[in-house]
């Protein structure tokens, strides 16, 4: 004779998290109709404007020879999350508000003692933007996140990497507008990683200039 179990309740709050569940808050894109995105202003833009600009600059004979953006990733480290995991809860939820986009959450490779850290415990989170989700973080980070920096007088033009790729330190998350100030327990940065296919770091501060990425100016 079979014993009927009773169903056991799925575990939220401090038991989920304790487990590493991070379960994502509010609507999913899959609750939204679906149709056809619009094609973002700063592709058209890159197009019409950019290219044409960057084959007359550095006399280029192919299309294909002229620098793009590939990939934008954002990264967080929450080394704190060792000691309480809703830390690391709070910085997926507010990098999928800004990115548009669920995280991946990144575990530890290997065990540090001093550091009470474990292998395979979560400490931080990432996610990579490719295609029209990565014009529009772009479009919006140039336009709106940047102004809202404390004491902005622009980004350092030497923090290229040798093979045109470009890495920056974002201090405070709430510099976007899609975080909710009243929301927040902790002000957390991040780091923002612009892939740029090019042969030259010349090439790639070109074209990130051509999309009016603010650097610092020089001074005479």
């Amino acid at each position: 004779m079979a014993v009927n179990k009773k169903a056991q309740p799925a575990q939220t709050g401090k038991a989920a998290a304790k487990k590493g569940d991070f379960a994502p808050e509010g609507k999913r894109l899959e609750d939204v109709p679906a149709g056809k995105p619009p094609v973002p202003r700063l592709f058209e833009f890159y197009k019409d404007s950019v290219v044409p600009v960057l084959m007359k600059r550095f006399e280029f004979k192919s299309v294909m020879q002229v620098p793009r953006l590939e990939k934008i990733c954002l990264n967080i480290g929450v080394g704190d999350a060792t000691q309480d995991l809703k830390l690391l809860q709070n910085a997926i939820n507010e990098l999928e508000l800004i990115a548009g986009q669920r995280p991946v959450v990144r575990k530890a490779k290997k065990a540090i003692s001093n550091f009470k850290l474990r292998q395979g415990m979560p400490i931080g989170c990432m996610v990579t933007l490719r295609g029209p989700r990565m014009y529009e973080f772009l479009d919006r980070f140039i336009n709106i996140a940047s102004p809202r920096i404390r004491d902005f007088r622009g980004f350092p033009d030497k923090s290229f990497d040798g093979r045109g790729n470009y890495t920056l330190g974002i201090k405070e998350q709430i510099i976007f507008p899609e975080i909710d100030v009243d929301k927040v327990n902790r002000i957390t940065g991040f780091d923002v990683t612009f892939v740029i296919r090019s042969a030259s770091d010349e090439q790639s501060h070109a074209l990130l200039s051509e999309f009016g990425f603010p650097f610092k100016k020089k001074q005479n």
